[in-house]
């Protein structure tokens, strides 16, 4: 007999289990089953399910369904995984069939094996403590995993827009060291009316404002949970005194303002609230492209472009070109925001999959929406730190580009016609000549109102 195995049993058959590993058989099929991403549940995921389990088990002890001295040690093993042990011990890949029941059934493995050696046992006795009929008590994959999800999320958008708020104060900061800073606007990529470049970076932050203003609406939805409901919502095998409890339980001890669904049923079914927050964070990473299109734009030469912007130079930009700093914190911005879109569209497709009672691809979801966040906030940080804070601007190439521009005369419009300004517009062109002095050349204004009128400062409003 092998003695660094156990044997474990279950309904397809025996299964060798290392001796001293806490989860057990559902989970040791589960990983074979699924080598999908070759990662493991996020450690966020793993510190929910603990909570999660914690607030069943001390719902289920005041119900009378758990013994004290059970209940007592899931909790305590709840509390080791919520510090951060036994996390190796989550062994399935996040994205998998089933509902997330595999899932489910390693943190009932884990938790059941160590609260029975709490109590004087081994891993895989469940006589002491049984992963389904103790850790898993009043309780199904399709309300704990869903449950899962939304605190994971809840908790890393929190990070997420912490992050957010630093860049928005970022680029208000620039705003206000760069409103002095005339230069010439522009639209479709060529020359219009003169606008200060405070008042370009004030648009940044206010677009990321409204952003952060809808992910906080899409938060809010993550709030609303199904625990209770067990399999289809309607709360079987459940204890009504634990359904009535699980969910201020879980809210008390995690300091979150979960409330319990009115209808569990509809909570159980339906996604669309993970849609409206996958939209929200599409939504954000949209903003930031646009915003990182125009960085790169702003800062493009730096002597042969706009140029009209620094960004600090962070890595060499070329293996070939000496000298060459490329704008890379844009540009992985940039790509994040391409992937988000993509991880919108898996989201899309995975609520609208599901049929009946339950929803079976939530793990793709949640594995979508969880990197989707993760990555959002490093990229933004990152943003932040090695970009924003540190853009300074070139004054005398803006001051340069608006003098030799000829869309300045777009304020001659109400003094001369739309046609005569034109007219001085094509010729101020062609002959590289300032619109200035083309119109008064040919006396259609005075010096002092063509100055007056073409003073690009009081073009950009007030």
């Amino acid at each position: 007999m092998d003695t660094a195995y156990r044997i474990e049993e279950d309904i397809i058959g025996k299964k060798r289990i290392p001796r001293e590993a806490y989860y057990g058989i559902h989970s040791a099929r589960a990983a074979e089953n699924f080598p999908i991403t070759g990662r493991r549940l996020p450690p966020e995921m793993i510190v929910s399910m603990a909570w999660i389990k914690k607030a069943c088990a001390r719902a289920n002890r005041m119900a009378g369904t758990l013994e004290p001295d059970v209940a007592q040690a899931i909790e305590q093993a709840c509390d080791e995984v919520a510090s951060g042990k036994l996390h190796d011990q989550f062994i399935v890949d996040p994205v998998q069939g089933g509902a997330g029941t595999s899932t489910n059934m390693n943190a009932n493995e884990v938790l059941a094996n160590r609260a029975a050696e709490l109590l004087g046992g081994r891993p895989g006795d469940h006589r002491l403590v049984n992963p389904n009929d103790h850790v898993n008590c009043g309780q199904s994959t399709n309300d704990v995993y869903p449950t899962c999800g939304k605190m994971t999320l809840y908790r890393l958008s929190g990070t997420l827009l912490q992050a957010l708020g630093r860049l928005i104060r970022a680029l208000e900061r620039k705003a206000d060291e760069f409103d002095g800073v005339v230069k010439m606007g522009r639209t479709q990529l060529q020359d219009a009316v003169p606008i200060r470049l405070g008042q370009e970076f004030a648009a940044y932050a206010a677009v990321l404002g409204r952003e952060r203003r809808r992910m906080e609406k899409a938060r809010r939805e993550l709030l609303v949970l199904n625990l209770g409901g067990t399999a289809v919502g309607t709360g079987m095998n459940a204890h009504p005194a634990y359904v009535s409890a699980v969910v201020r339980i879980l809210s008390e001890m995690t300091g979150i303002p979960f409330v319990q669904s009115r209808d569990l049923v509809d909570a159980t079914q339906n996604l669309d609230g993970y849609v409206a927050f996958s939209s929200a964070l599409k939504g954000c990473g949209v903003s930031l492209s646009k915003i990182c299109n125009d960085l790169r734009l702003l800062s493009s030469g730096p002597r042969d472009g706009l140029g009209e912007i620094n960004l600090p130079p962070r890595q060499n930009g070329s293996s070939i070109m000496p000298g060459k700093v490329n704008p890379v914190i844009p540009e992985v911005v940039n790509q994040i925001a391409f992937r988000l879109v993509g991880y919108d569209a898996t989201v899309t497709l995975a609520a609208e999959a599901g049929q009946l009672e339950l929803n079976a691809f939530e793990p793709i979801l949640f594995d979508t929406l969880c990197e989707g966040v993760s990555q959002l906030t490093r990229g933004i940080e990152t943003l932040t730190v090695h970009c924003v804070e540190g853009i300074s601007v070139n004054r005398s190439q803006c001051a340069e580009a608006l003098r030799r521009s000829v869309g300045v005369a777009t304020a001659l419009c109400p003094l001369i016609g739309y046609d005569a300004a034109c007219a001085i517009a094509r010729e101020a062109l062609a002959t590289r000549t300032p619109v200035e002095e083309l119109v008064v050349r040919k006396g259609l204004l005075s010096r002092e109102a063509a100055r007056e009128a073409l003073d690009p400062g009081a073009m950009t409003g007030a």
